[in-house]
């Protein structure tokens, strides 16, 4: 364990960042591998949802030094539950505890998410998606990411992890939620086995369908375990998921950026706006990845 601890204590952020990046791209090649013409319409649904980093990173960068900070507190007054575990100056007992603690914090601030509506009218930018795809999982609200970060803080304040712990969470984090995102769908033979224990895009599309009960369930971060315990999983057959929200509709060619960063304050605009789209999603045309690509 000792590289991987070391490799992680000091991992500069452009790894992060390259790692974002080339996972975005592989799984852009999965959703699109079997289409090769210019889809204009695809390609402007991506990058109105690329543009969320540009204020997202702002945010990112200001609550990311006061994580920094945290961390060396919690180090020096070596505080933090799992600091305090049986064995938890063994690295692989660290991590576990450390990613299943946080993991399922993760969940809890998910569902914290959805039910309170102050807290919603943010989310629900990320959930009116009506193309669910790769680059959805960049549509995140600058309000939302300051939540989700003021949560990550008091989260890390709370367990404690050593910095390489988070880094390494992070990491595994990135790759989860871009594939959980992706336009395709694992062989249901493979996903009845997969989802028991994590969150597969056919487990989180259920989550995307436009209409509770289903916008409320599969709230899993990483692990698919904390639905399954708390009784909030549910499946729902392809042929019916249809993305987006039924309150705020959007148009075909999709909402403009400037009018998603405005959504959360302006509450039923969408729905007088864009009053009966023509839904964009891939239910239509799922891609669906064979058994033997999925290997």
């Amino acid at each position: 364990m000792h590289p991987v601890t070391q490799y992680f204590a000091h991992v500069p952020d452009s790894h992060r960042i390259g790692l974002l990046i080339f996972t975005i791209a592989l799984f852009w090649h999965l959703e699109n591998r079997q289409d090769w013409r210019l889809d204009f319409r695809r390609w402007r649904h991506a990058l109105t949802n690329a543009r969320f980093t540009l204020v997202d990173g702002l945010v990112q960068v200001f609550l990311g030094l006061l994580l920094l900070k945290e961390l060396d507190w919690i180090d020096t007054h070596n505080w933090g539950l799992v600091r305090h575990l049986p064995f938890a100056d063994n690295s692989f007992v660290h991590f576990m505890a450390v990613f299943l603690i946080l993991d399922l914090l993760e969940y809890c601030y998910h569902v914290v998410m959805h039910r309170y509506g102050y807290l919603w009218r943010f989310h629900a930018v990320h959930h009116a998606d009506p193309h669910v795809d790769v680059s959805t999982v960049l549509r995140e609200h600058p309000g939302e990411t300051f939540i989700r970060l003021t949560f990550l803080l008091l989260w890390v304040l709370v367990t404690g992890p050593a910095f390489w712990a988070l880094m390494a969470r992070q990491f595994i984090q990135i790759i989860a939620n871009v594939a959980a995102h992706a336009n395709y769908r694992l062989p249901e033979s493979v996903d009845r086995v997969v989802s028991y224990v994590l969150v597969t895009p056919n487990v989180h599309h259920v989550h995307h369908h436009m209409e509770q009960p289903y916008t409320d369930s599969n709230y899993g971060d990483v692990l698919s375990i904390w639905d399954r315990l708390f009784g909030t999983y549910s499946t729902l057959a392809v042929d019916k998921i249809v993305f987006g929200l039924d309150t705020h509709p959007e148009p075909t060619d999709g909402a403009s950026f400037n009018h998603l960063l405005l959504q959360p304050f302006q509450p039923g605009v969408a729905d007088e706006e864009f009053p009966s789209p023509e839904v964009w999603s891939p239910e239509v045309n799922p891609v669906s990845v064979s058994a033997e690509s999925a290997r």
